[in-house]
């Protein structure tokens, strides 16, 4: 109730006036319309305690007997049932929720995609939604039916005040209209609520006729007297009550007891002329504090709706903003889909926006994120194809070569094989649970066949095994240093070791993997040992660039892109390694080449191990 109100019929209440209850009732309903916005911050708890109805534990039911249960409402008054109807709806779909999530997780368990999910149709939810409507159509008849009484309850009301105002007007007869008129103003209190916007014009009309009454009236002093001594106990407790409101925390409900002390203060009479302005100004005034405390509340809702607003929109911008049109890998597809699940984790955080808008905008950001993953299934969906072609493309090399693996024609059948396994690379990937069993078949009718020519070129063996031994004999030189624990030039030596290394040319095929694995093991120790400089450098340097970022988001942006990078130079280093087969099991005028790809593998480890350490780096700063 606005205070303002009050204070404009202050000097009316100075007149004998018995209020009336259809005053409260109409200031109720006001109230209630005023703070109907405040729903979502008032619990349940808080309701049952205002309103002083235990609620049913619905929690344990299942759906039909929810159902059973909501059917069972249809019989009750219905303005007695929206709390029932309310914790039936919230357990029902709390049930049916846990339900559709089960639905979904076997439904990906199967190898689905998400975006094909679509939950089957619940009979017990269309029964729940049938009695809804029943109850819906039941509140829309009482509502109906409450409307029309209240306006014969207006209608009754007037014809109450026109009886008033023809008794006010005529003053030789209105002392003997006393009772008359007391028992028109008892009439008037026992007729209910009349149409809200009447309400106030309506009390007015009565305030106004009672006092004109009142006015012309010569009520006996010592009744007179008693009535103000009545009055002023009930308005200073009235007043009592109003202050101790302002210790309450709970704003929202301490305004509704406010209303229904103002409730109380308009139904009771005047009190002595002397004393009506002090305690008018005395209940105003603890008034005005829980009407500020009020005010202050729901600004500070609007305030915190208002930068929800915002926040929502900028997420929706940041959807929209997105480029899809230059998604062309599984990669890139990824990092995009972790950007609008992080978005989608920021809107849960968020509060409500203002009512006139979070609707549509949650309308608007659901609709960005749908089509964005639309738009990802299809992908998906054509590189499924893609992949299927490249298989069938595949199948048909690893045929070819099976069919050249026995030939004995070598270089013929070498240079075949060398062509179908450049081929080979030029065909993009395949399914993951299908790649490696394809390649290994590729590989293995390939390495049949070499493996049939070397036995065939024993020279060729005798400088593998010559190249083998001087191998085995810098991975022990390159041991002895690392043992050495007086040596200062243990870096300088490894490196002239390595060098010396790369200008062996092939080792027997069974054993490239082991002596590289073993030569390896001893660099790793080396470089450990010897703290490499330019790896140790680069590292100081990059180290220096971190601890002069500021900017936590681009450290992040930093760390993202260290990351892209190592699994790129891991893939390029799988191709490598994978291209070392081809190299090894080809002519021996390949050496030259099988070094530089020897050197370039070995470049990428380093660069892996050096982005391994930036990485390390940023996660101990940030």
């Amino acid at each position: 109730m606005d205070l303002r109100e009050e204070s404009l019929t202050g000097e009316n209440l100075e007149k004998d006036v018995t209020l009336n209850e259809e005053t409260v009732e109409s200031a109720t309903e006001s109230v209630n319309e005023k703070t109907e916005t405040t729903s979502e911050v008032i619990t349940l708890a808080e309701e049952t305690a205002v309103s002083g109805k235990a609620h049913v534990d619905y929690s344990s039911l299942t759906k039909s007997e929810l159902v059973d249960a909501l059917v069972g409402l249809l019989d009750e008054p219905i303005d007695s049932v929206r709390d029932a109807v309310s914790q039936i709806k919230m357990a029902f779909y709390a049930i049916r929720k846990a339900e559709i999530e089960a639905e979904k997780a076997e439904f990906l368990a199967k190898g689905n995609e998400e975006a094909a999910f679509a939950a089957a149709e619940d009979t017990e939810e269309a029964r729940l939604k049938d009695v809804l409507g029943q109850l819906k159509e039941k509140r829309a008849e009482y509502n109906n039916a409450q409307e029309a009484l209240r306006m014969q309850n207006l209608e009754r009301k007037r014809a109450i005040i026109d009886e008033i105002k023809a008794i006010a007007v005529d003053p030789d007869s209105v002392n003997k209209q006393y009772n008359r008129v007391q028992q028109l103003q008892q009439e008037f209190k026992s007729i209910g609520e009349v149409p809200a916007t009447d309400a106030t014009e309506l009390w007015k009309d009565y305030q106004q006729a009672a006092e004109s009454f009142y006015d012309l009236l010569k009520i006996n002093k010592e009744l007179r007297d008693y009535d103000f001594k009545k009055n002023l106990e009930i308005k200073q407790q009235l007043c009592a009550d109003a202050e101790t409101l302002a210790e309450k925390d709970d704003v929202v409900l301490a305004f509704r007891r406010l209303q229904e002390l103002h409730n109380q203060w308009r139904e009771t009479g005047p009190v002595a002329k002397e004393l009506r302005e002090e305690l008018w100004n005395k209940f105003k005034d603890a008034s005005s504090v829980i009407n500020k405390k009020y005010q202050a509340f729901f600004e500070d809702r609007k305030s915190k709706e208002k930068e929800n607003e915002t926040a929502k929109v900028a997420i929706c911008e940041k959807l929209e903003s997105l480029d899809l049109s230059g998604l062309k890998t599984y990669l890139s597809w990824d990092d995009a889909t972790k950007a609008v699940i992080a978005l989608q984790e920021e809107w849960k955080k968020l509060g409500f926006a203002s009512r006139k808008v979070n609707a549509d905008l949650f309308a608007r950001f659901r609709k960005s994120c749908d089509d964005f993953f639309a738009k990802k299934a299809e992908f998906f969906k054509t590189m499924k194809e893609e992949l299927s072609v490249n298989l069938q493309k595949k199948i048909a090399l690893c045929e070819k070569a099976e069919a050249l693996k026995d030939s004995t024609d070598w270089k013929k059948t070498s240079d075949q094989l060398v062509a179908l396994q450049k081929e080979w690379k030029t065909i993009g990937a395949v399914a993951k649970k299908q790649s490696d069993a394809v390649w290994k078949r590729f590989i293995t009718a390939c390495d049949a066949f070499f493996e049939a020519k070397n036995k065939q070129t024993s020279s060729t063996r005798k400088v593998e095994h010559d190249n083998l031994k001087a191998k085995k004999e810098i991975i022990a030189a390159i041991n002895a240093v690392l043992s050495d624990e007086t040596e200062t030039e243990g870096g300088k030596k490894v490196r002239e070791l390595m060098k010396k290394w790369q200008e062996v040319g092939h080792v027997p095929f069974k054993e490239k993997d082991k002596i590289y694995t073993e030569y390896k093991e001893a660099i790793d120790k080396a470089f450990e040992k010897f703290d490499m400089k330019e790896v140790r450098a680069a590292l100081s340097n990059y180290e220096n660039s971190i601890s002069q970022m500021t900017d936590k988001d681009k450290i992040y942006r930093e760390r993202e892109y260290l990351v892209r990078s190592y699994e790129q130079k891991r893939n390029e280093l799988k191709t490598f390694e994978n291209n070392m087969g081809f190299f090894n099991a080809t002519s021996k005028n390949g050496n030259s080449m099988l070094k530089e790809m020897e050197r370039r593998i070995q470049k990428i480890k380093d660069d892996l191990a050096l982005i391994e350490k930036k990485i390390t780096l940023i996660d101990s700063k940030v």
